[in-house]
């Protein structure tokens, strides 16, 4: 499988906000330095429905991972900026690096940011969560979609930037895939 393939699949979403719910304390985020499909502005009616149905500390347990998460995906997008995509796959998922080789994964992000150009400006990132079965296009387990949209020197629209983490078997998230749309 492709870099371009497995980066794109990790973004694809399910309907699966309840794996969520079952979660009633944030995990530990791994932190992405060097030791380690689209979803829409607002939360879907699905996922304000199955958020509302949630008890008040579980509510408030999701907030603060999707702040934590938020912030590990902004770690992620500095270190593409920094020109540290290989720090990145050094800390990756199990799942992604047997997907794409190291160099592949560079290969890609570096092909896309030269033709983008610098990064000239962040939105609000949007946070989607997805669980796979196994045997679908992407490994099994919990992923969390970080969607930033960012301005860059060379487009005149902006452009998503995806970060996604996978819940380890360690119960340790960790990057899964970074694209840009």
């Amino acid at each position: 499988m492709t870099s371009r393939h497995f980066i794109l699949a990790t973004a694809l979403l399910a309907a699966s906000t309840g794996a969520a719910a079952q979660q009633t304390a944030p995990a530990r985020v791994a932190s992405p330095t060097p030791a380690t499909q689209q979803q829409p502005a607002a939360r879907s009616a699905a996922q304000n429905s199955q958020q509302q149905q949630l008890t008040p500390q579980q509510q408030a347990a999701l907030a603060q991972q999707d702040a934590e998460m938020t912030k590990a995906a902004q770690q992620v997008m500095q270190m593409v900026d920094g020109n540290r995509t290989g720090e990145i796959w050094d800390g990756a998922s199990a799942a992604m690096k047997r997907a794409v080789t190291r160099d592949e994964f560079i290969k890609q992000i570096n092909t896309d940011r030269n033709r983008l150009g610098a990064p000239a400006g962040r939105g609000q990132s949007n946070i989607s969560r997805a669980q796979y079965p196994a045997g679908a296009q992407v490994p099994q387990g919990l992923y969390i979609n970080v969607a930033t949209p960012t301005k860059f020197a060379n487009t005149a629209q902006q452009v998503r930037e995806l970060v996604s983490f996978r819940l380890d078997e360690d119960k340790t998230w960790r990057v899964s895939g970074y694209s840009l749309r």
